[in-house]
């Protein structure tokens, strides 16, 4: 598996240019100024994006807005027409395009003639899927888009325990469509896309990390990775919360209620390196504001750059480097809690 890794590691860094390497600097360090000054600084624009393809999806997960239909924001699918013209201000300085926030990346039809437009821009590029899309057709057309990595979301080897949280999902609709990618990769002789089995550790699964690792090394996963479950209303508990402690971001008080373990410190790479794009052009500030109540500014009227250096978004900052702990959507981050020395 080494020399996959190898290989990804690779198609990241070949598509970097004099540019995006100076971005990166130029972020780095307004962000180390803003956070020892107190006072919010933005040098570069973002090298990292999520792109929404779909607010859609077939399944109920029970800890995703997505799968509860309970999103209060607009839902719809992300036009071609409109990714184009976000991608065409966006790419000079862009390194990393996740086509993913929430939804079923899939069911969107142009999904992907636009990861095709991406890599004609030279932009590394990865998706996260339930995989119950991924017919011998849509397998082939995926290696030739050019989608440098995709993520299958796998929370389970047996039916009975996948389904447990990937409700309405079907274990062998995920294994089949594992199948039909890593052919195609080997029909076509492509090193892409570099594939991820991502297990979401929660109690009903927990039992099973090792048969995981059995399960991706007999089909010729590349990676598997393990992630830790954000539970919404975790102080009292949750049926969810794994009892491996590592496999949990929250920790057991002496009164019997629950707690995130990390600190929250004042302070995260993330307002400075990346943000989201919902289907309709709302910029948010992370993945954590699934339900987009922090919208920074709409590329349906102003320009990227305007939004991204703007009085919104710097506001935003400004209120994040003093009194993190008050922005709701922090309050169940594990990101951010890095000191950058």
């Amino acid at each position: 598996m080494w020399q996959a890794k190898l290989s990804d590691t690779w198609q990241f860094c070949k598509k970097q240019t004099f540019r995006k390497l100076w971005n990166g600097i130029l972020l780095l360090l307004s962000f180390q100024l803003s956070r020892l000054s107190k006072r919010p600084r933005i040098w570069g624009m973002p090298a990292s994006i999520s792109m929404e393809p779909t607010t859609s999806c077939n399944l109920r997960c029970p800890e995703c807005p997505s799968g509860l239909r309970s999103f209060t924001r607009p839902t719809g699918m992300l036009e071609k027409e409109r990714f184009a013209r976000m991608l065409n201000e966006l790419a000079p300085t862009l390194s990393y395009l996740t086509f993913y926030f929430q939804g079923e990346p899939y069911l969107n039809p142009s999904f992907l003639e636009m990861v095709e437009m991406a890599h004609r821009k030279n932009i590394y590029t990865a998706t996260s899927t339930n995989a119950h899309y991924l017919s011998t057709e849509v397998a082939e057309k995926t290696v030739r888009s050019g989608l440098d990595r995709l993520i299958i979301s796998i929370d389970g080897t047996t039916q009975d325990t996948y389904q447990a949280y990937r409700v309405g999902g079907h274990l062998e609709k995920v294994i089949a469509g594992t199948k039909e990618i890593l052919a195609a990769k080997k029909r076509l002789k492509s090193q892409t896309p570099y594939v991820i089995f991502q297990f979401l550790v929660v109690k009903p699964n927990e039992h099973q990390i090792a048969d995981v690792y059995r399960l991706a090394d007999e089909l010729g996963v590349d990676e598997v990775k393990l992630k830790t479950a954000q539970i919404y209303d975790y102080e009292m508990g949750s049926p969810l919360i794994p009892t491996q402690n590592q496999y949990s971001r929250y920790e057991k008080l002496e009164d019997g209620s629950y707690a995130i373990k990390n600190k929250m410190l004042d302070q995260c790479w993330r307002m400075w390196h990346s943000c989201v794009i919902t289907w309709n052009g709302s910029i948010v500030p992370c993945c954590f504001d699934k339900d987009a109540h922090h919208v920074l500014g709409s590329m349906e009227q102003d320009s990227f750059r305007q939004i991204w250096q703007g009085d919104a978004y710097r506001g935003f900052r400004q209120q994040l480097i003093h009194a993190r702990k008050e922005i709701d959507m922090c309050k169940n981050c594990t990101e951010g809690t890095k000191v950058w020395a």
